[in-house]
């Protein structure tokens, strides 16, 4: 009976046994729901340049696929490992970063964030966002004391600042806000005091407001924010976007036009909506009902993401379960918020909502490293 006891106990405590069921079942829905919004934002355009109107969505089923793949990758090896890789893949991703400023990246709109591979564009910044939250969690889980010391949060900070200055001056301000967010939001977790907080954040603005008197913020970002603080002055037009986006949600009404009927989806009266500005067709299709449905399901991810944090038996599961929550938290917060006009348009995309594949496989991987705690969390 011991040997049954014994061997019944061992299969019980196997990994495999302990995956979230409801972390992959809000990934999938909200990847699934993606695919028709996608859809719904570029078969007008499409079509009118006929071209077949699945081109988009079988680019992001080709990701989706390639990023369950990985999922599945990153759940087999014990979460642990990559505290031991975490400089390598830090310093990887950082010489990828000031490599694509070097003529092997690709400029477009002004910004020049991607290398071009077979048709295929892969965005390192992306990837930042996790290699930063291994990092950080590898760096601060070797503190012993609860609280942290001024010399260790500055440490932090540096490790997170040469990331950002690089994102920065793509440019590209919204994964520049994500990565200031992994920051703060792994500090919090790993016990940074409320004094050491404060500091970081006058700093942030004091080097913020250096880069604008130097002219490095670009004059396209200046008009967003000038528009966003005085939307009656506006005499560049930079709130067209969000002028036209909060049409479109708001023409939605409480159940929405329905799906593919949606005005300012279809007569492509919203850029970017694909990317930038998918939850407008969300507001317009689907009406606040959908709205709702959809923040619900952010809501959920992000609370498996902290509920992971607190039963993780190690500190470095903690801080990267928590800065996954973090990530994620940002991200749905700005990209739904600069489409209602409660924050300026920054760039950053929806959560495996929004077509991009460098975004879809990075959260993925994100996915897989939560799902990766989770079932570690009794060995």
């Amino acid at each position: 009976m011991d040997l049954i006891a014994g061997r019944t106990w061992s299969i019980e405590r196997r990994p495999i046994r302990h995956l979230d069921p409801v972390l992959i079942f809000v990934t999938l829905a909200l990847s699934v729901i993606g695919l028709f919004l996608i859809y719904s934002a570029t078969h007008a355009s499409l079509a009118a340049q006929h071209l077949d109107l699945s081109l988009y969505v079988k680019k992001q089923v080709t990701a989706l696929a390639l990023g369950i793949i990985l999922l599945l990758l990153v759940v087999t090896f014990d979460y642990r490992f990559a505290k031991v890789y975490a400089g390598i893949v830090y310093g990887a991703l950082v010489l990828l970063l000031i490599l694509v400023r070097t003529p092997f990246g690709t400029t477009s709109a002004g910004a020049q964030r991607w290398f071009q591979l077979a048709g295929f564009q892969f965005t390192p910044s992306e990837y930042m966002k996790l290699g930063l939250i291994i990092m950080l969690a590898a760096y601060l889980s070797e503190v012993k004391s609860q609280d942290l010391s001024v010399e260790q949060v500055l440490r932090a900070t540096v490790l997170a600042a040469i990331p950002m200055i690089l994102v920065f001056i793509q440019p590209d301000v919204g994964t520049t806000i994500v990565l200031a967010a992994i920051l703060v939001g792994i500090l919090v977790v790993a016990g940074a005091r409320p004094k050491q907080l404060a500091v970081l954040a006058l700093s942030a603005l004091i080097l913020l407001f250096g880069a604008f008197q130097l002219g490095v913020v670009k004059d396209y970002q200046l008009q967003r924010l000038y528009g966003f603080l005085d939307s009656k002055n506006d005499p560049q037009g930079a709130n067209y976007n969000k002028q036209q986006s909060e049409i479109g949600i708001g023409s939605g009404g409480i159940t929405g036009r329905g799906f593919l009927n949606g005005t300012q989806t279809n007569l492509d009266f919203i850029p970017e909506q694909h990317t930038d500005f998918i939850f407008t067709v969300v507001g317009e299709e689907f009406g606040f009902v959908g709205a709702v449905v959809m923040l619900l399901l952010f809501a959920i991810l992000i609370w498996r993401a902290f509920r992971i944090a607190t039963l993780s038996k190690d500190p470095f599961g903690t801080y990267v379960a928590a800065g996954i929550g973090s990530m994620f938290a940002i991200q749905m917060f700005v990209n739904v918020g600069m489409t209602i006009g409660i924050m300026p348009i920054t760039g950053i995309p929806l959560p495996f909502v929004s077509y991009g594949g460098s975004s879809l496989l990075a959260n993925y991987l994100a996915v897989g490293l939560l799902l990766n705690i989770h079932m570690r969390r009794f060995k």
